[in-house]
Parts: structure tokens; C-alpha cells; sequence
């Protein structure tokens, strides 16, 4: 049955509001105050206006717009601001929310908070700003202060010499020294956000400096983590990691509890304040990627997000507002970004995003609605330089290899709006920018990783292969079912671009053969010979139905997830190391759905 109303109800996303028509930047109307907590105490100071406040670096604040809406009708706000070296950052592209949790601790000096509300019947732009300074934490000595997130402190030193570099190293409880990555010294103090804490723990934190003289060892000073406000389920270590183990942290991207992340031991030592759906991917220096995803609420509900260790918001935009650039450019509206979104080198982006269209008598008799991918680039300001439609190079006449529905509790799917079921064709799960300049893109439901004409941005998005049953390679294996299948997290080897791996959780084996279990797969690839030779098959003794992840760590081992094993009292998960050889050399379980969970040598 057709959903009712839903062209009125969604006519602002399909609409294309052109900003550079819309009426001129007036004052007076958006009203813009802050709200601060201080230190690591949830007190609030609420500033009215908040001009010319002097706050401490690293202060969390939690910005709000109040407008008089006298037209009526739906508003959306965005979030820029403006450093002291004079270069303004977008934060948050319009949207429905007019609050937003930011703070830094890049550099102190006048900062300059933008908002600007835009009415969406009228087209009407206003406009309000806020200076405030931030002001060092640092003057003669190092000094460590707590912030509003219990696991993680900031660590200050006074400024170091031009052409030098400072890197902050620390101690806890395990009396292993670790470190973060080093900065390039500037004019001002220089400030680290020390994450990944065991909780209610002693730290003692010092920096190096590294110059032309050489490098010097600064004094310690200590710091105490806080207890965290989530209850997390409880890790099981099945098989312990080897004592001089790699990448010995944890991040997961859980379904039912928030962000976070545990060392090999499985004790949380971070996680996220706010709420998404689930990490996609880390990125450099302390920042992650995740998406937000209501099948309840309209697309400028669903988020596409980056944050730090602290829990600001650094970049943030909706699926309506990709859709006002979509329309802009003749192209269809997607319906909400799922399972990836991932850094580029040159500062882009790379995102997943659902798309739907009601077909007549394609995958089922009369009008049915399929739910596919669109692949979107978008620049450092959140506009889309490229756009992959499925529908438009994929056979819609091939259905999903098992029949795969969405129904009205998702089930996994990306959010839908034209009916109360639909089709979930495609199911794409991971996207990679490939060496040569192109995309992987792994489509779960059709067994399929397939490479898209990308070319850095030039590609016409024709699929240049399909890798799997039915796709484009011969594969030299005995094994009577060699090949992945719904799988997950498929990626070349970042250091050998002929090496891909694979989560293979089987369901199509599995509804063949009910003792199937999931497996780790990496094969060598031959793209001029359209070859594929299994390197690693091995069998991870559990079947999971769905969710997963696969990555090559630094010692030549292999780590999966295996997100989601069926129990009596719902979903399990696990997380393995195996060697080149398959055998299991580090096992975590836990009572819970990981969509993801990446091995990392550190939260940074």
C-alpha cells in the first residue's frame, strides 16, 4: 500500500532553493546565544548573545538560534565559524536543528560564531553572529584539564619554537607509554586531547619537542579520568592478543549503544556524547565519520556527520539539503546516507545514500517499490561534485539474490518514503576509492563487489567490473563455493593495491547448507586477466546474518567482525585476529550487534 500524501509532505526537498535569489541578509529577527560548561562539571553559564566572552580553550559550548518566525512555516539553520586567522569553517549545513554542540582547542584568540536561518516558504535569509576569545590553558608550565567527557582530558604546553614539532606521550594504569601524533609548533600554546582512558584512572602526560637541536623531554604532570554515564555490555576475551600485539584498540560502530571504544582486554576507554546510528569510519588526529539514520522522520532528519574525540561537531549535513543540490543539478533526491561514509585524500568525501523509484512489473507484478544506492562525492563545504545512480547502471531486473524486503521497521535499509515495503535491490554496504582513481562499491544483496568509472572525479560511472557468482572473474579455488556472498566491508590493501579482503557472512550458502558458517576471505586480483585467487578462506566457527567487517592489520594478520550471531536472547558479536594461516590468534565476544569494529593503534 502506497504511503498517502508524502509529494506534500516531503515538497520542500524536492524543491531547489537557490541561496544567491533568496531575499537579502537581514538582522534583527535570529536571535543567537550560547550555553557553557566549564571544566569537567555540568554546570551551565548561559550567555545571551555572548559577546566579547573570554572562555578557556577547550570549553564545551552549546550554540542556539531563536527566531521570530512571523511567516510561519519550517526554518533551517547553519553553523560557520571563524578563527583567528581569519578563515571561516562551515560546521553545519542547513537543516532543521537550530542547536549545535562545538568547542576547540586549535588555537586561542577571536572566534567568531555565524548563524543564519533561512525560511523555506519565503526564502528569506537571516542572519546573527557572536565574537568570543579563547583564551590559553597554558602559560609557564604544562598543565592538564578535565573536559565534560570523562575519558578524555586536554594536555597544554606553552608554545615551542617555529620549525619544531611537539608530540604528547602518557601513562596510565598499565604503565605502557603511548603517544599521540605530533604537531608542527606555531604562536601560540600547543594543546593535545589525551582519549582512549581507562576509567577512574591516573595519567601522567609530558610532550617531546623535536627541532634542529634535537629533542626535549618536557615535565609531567598528571591528570584523572572520570567514570562514563553509559552502562556498557560486558566483552568476554575468549583468546588473549599476543603481549606485543598491533593496533590494540577497539572501535565499534554498536547498533544498540553508543559509540565507542575498548582496548584488546575489552575495558571501554571512549565513547561518543551524542547519538548516530554508528560510526562508519575513523579518520586522522582524534576525528570520526558516522551517519544518522529515522525511517520515521523526513530526510533533513538524516545525517551525515564528523566529530572529535570531544564530542564536537567539526561537519554536518542533511539529506534534504543534498537533495536541494541534487535538483539543482537534474538529478533525483536520495532518501537518507547509510552504512559509509569515509575521508578522501584531498579533503572530500566520500557517501553511501538510499534512492528509491516505484517500477511497474520490474522484481514483482504491478507497482513495486525498489530501494537502491546513490554514491555521492562531496567537497570539504559539503557540495556534491559526483553523483552514481544504481538505477542507472545496474540491471533493476536482477533482484536481490535472496529476495531481501524492507519493511516498516527498516530492517537494516536505508529510510523509504513512497510505500510501506519496498524492495532492498541492492543493499550496499562500503565504498573505497581504489588506487587507480575509481570506486569500490560492495552491493550485499547482489553478491557482488563491483569497480565504478570514477576516475578522480572525471568517470562516466559505467561498472568497469563485478566481482563474484555471475560477475566478471574466474576464480582458482576447489572450494565448491568459493565466492563471497551478502558480504560486508570488502577493500583493496592500502599497501597493495592486487590484495582485497573480505567479510563473507554466507547467507546464501547459509540458506543452502543450514550449518554454514561466515567466513574471512582475501583473494589476489587480476584486473587485466579478470582472475581471483583466494589467498585466505577461513572458516570464523559462526554464522553472522548480517553486519561485519574486514581490514589487513600492520603484522600481516587478519581482523573481522562478526557483527550480528543469532542467540535465544538476540544478537552476539565477535571480533577475531587470524594469522596468514587462519588460525585465530585474539577473540572478543560480546552480548550485542556490532555493525563495525576496526582495529587501531590508537584513538588518533
Amino acid at each position: 500500500m502506497m504511503k498517502k500524501n508524502l509529494l506534500k509532505l516531503w515538497a520542500a526537498v524536492s524543491l531547489a532553493v537557490a541561496l544567491a535569489t533568496a531575499a537579502p541578509l537581514t538582522r534583527g529577527k535570529l536571535h543567537l546565544r550560547a550555553k557553557l560548561q566549564r571544566g569537567g562539571k555540568s554546570s551551565t553559564v548561559p550567555l545571551d548573545g555572548a559577546q566579547g566572552v573570554v572562555v578557556p580553550l577547550g570549553t564545551a559550548m552549546t550554540w542556539q538560534g531563536d527566531i521570530n518566525n512571523s511567516n510561519g512555516g519550517p526554518v533551517w539553520y547553519r553553523y560557520r565559524v571563524t578563527g583567528p586567522d581569519g578563515v571561516q569553517h562551515l560546521l553545519r549545513d542547513f537543516g532543521p536543528d537550530p542547536e549545535l554542540s562545538w568547542t576547540t582547542i586549535d588555537a586561542e584568540g577571536v572566534y567568531e560564531m555565524e548563524l543564519t536561518a533561512r525560511q523555506l516558504d519565503s526564502g528569506e535569509i537571516n542572519v546573527d553572529s557572536a565574537t568570543f576569545q579563547f583564551e590559553p590553558l597554558a602559560t609557564d608550565a604544562p598543565v592538564v584539564t578535565p573536559t565534560t567527557h570523562p575519558q578524555v582530558l586536554i594536555y597544554s604546553a606553552p608554545a615551542c619554537a617555529v620549525g619544531s614539532t611537539m608530540k604528547v606521550q602518557y601513562m596510565g594504569p598499565s604503565l605502557k607509554t603511548e603517544e599521540m601524533p605530533a604537531k608542527a609548533c606555531g604562536n601560540g600554546t600547543m594543546n593535545f586531547y589525551v582519549g582512549g582512558l581507562l576509567k577512574q584512572s591516573t595519567y601522567r602526560v609530558w610532550h617531546v619537542v623535536a627541532g634542529p637541536q634535537g629533542a626535549r623531554v618536557g615535565p609531567a604532570t598528571t591528570g584523572m579520568s572520570g567514570t562514563p554515564l553509559y552502562q556498557f555490555a560486558e566483552r568476554t576475551v575468549v583468546t588473549p592478543a599476543a603481549a606485543n600485539a598491533v593496533n590494540p584498540v577497539i572501535l565499534y560502530g554498536s547498533l544498540f549503544e553508543p559509540i565507542h571504544a575498548s582496548d584488546l582486554n575489552g575495558n571501554v576507554i571512549w565513547y561518543y556524547l551524542s547519538q548516530l546510528t554508528t560510526v562508519t569510519r575513523p579518520d586522522s588526529n582524534g576525528r570520526f565519520w558516522g551517519v544518522g539514520e529515522n525511517g520515521n522522520l523526513g530526510p533533513d532528519s538524516q545525517v551525515l556527520r564528523q566529530f572529535d574525540l570531544a564530542g564536537s561537531t567539526l561537519l554536518e549535513t542533511n539529506a534534504a539539503r543534498i537533495n536541494e543540490q541534487l535538483a539543482a543539478m537534474g538529478k533525483p533526491a536520495i532518501t537518507g546516507f547509510h552504512h559509509e561514509v569515509r575521508p578522501l585524500s584531498d579533503g572530500g568525501i566520500l557517501a553511501l545514500a538510499g534512492i528509491e523509484r516505484i517500477m511497474t512489473n520490474v522484481q514483482g507484478d504491478g507497482d513495486v517499490d525498489v530501494l537502491a544506492d546513490m554514491i555521492l562525492v562531496l567537497n570539504s563545504n559539503l557540495e556534491v561534485t559526483w553523483a552514481w545512480n544504481s538505477f542507472d547502471f545496474l540491471d533493476p531486473y536482477r533482484a536481490a539474490v535472496l529476495g531481501e524486503q524492507c519493511g516498516p521497521n527498516g530492517a537494516g535499509c536505508a529510510p523509504f518514503y513512497l510505500a510501506t515495503a519496498s524492495n532492498d535491490w541492492l543493499h550496499g554496504n562500503s565504498l573505497q576509492l581504489t588506487a587507480d582513481g575509481n570506486i569500490l562499491y560492495s552491493a550485499r544483496h547482489q553478491d557482488w563487489v563491483i569497480k565504478i568509472d570514477y576516475q578522480n572525479g572525471g568517470g562516466s560511472g559505467q561498472v568497469i567490473w563485478r566481482l563474484g557468482v555471475g560477475g566478471d572473474f574466474a576464480i582458482a579455488s576447489g572450494d565448491p563455493a568459493p565466492w563471497f556472498s551478502h558480504q560486508h566491508d570488502a577493500n583493496f590493501d592500502s599497501s597493495d593495491p592486487t590484495l582485497l579482503y573480505v567479510f563473507d557472512n554466507g547467507n546464501t550458502r547459509q540458506a543452502v547448507e543450514a550449518s554454514a558458517h561466515s567466513r574471512g576471505q582475501a583473494f589476489r586480483i587480476d584486473e587485466q586477466a579478470r582472475t581471483a585467487t583466494p589467498v585466505l578462506n577461513v572458516d570464523l566457527g559462526d554464522y553472522s546474518l548480517a553486519l561485519g567487517s574486514a581490514a589487513r592489520l600492520p603484522n600481516g594478520n587478519f581482523h573481522f567482525d562478526l557483527g550480528w550471531i543469532q542467540q535465544s536472547y538476540g544478537p552476539a558479536s565477535r571480533v577475531v585476529e587470524v594469522n596468514p594461516a587462519g588460525k585465530i590468534v585474539f577473540e572478543l565476544q560480546a552480548p550485542t550487534a556490532f555493525y563495525r569494529a576496526f582495529r587501531l593503534p590508537s584513538l588518533y
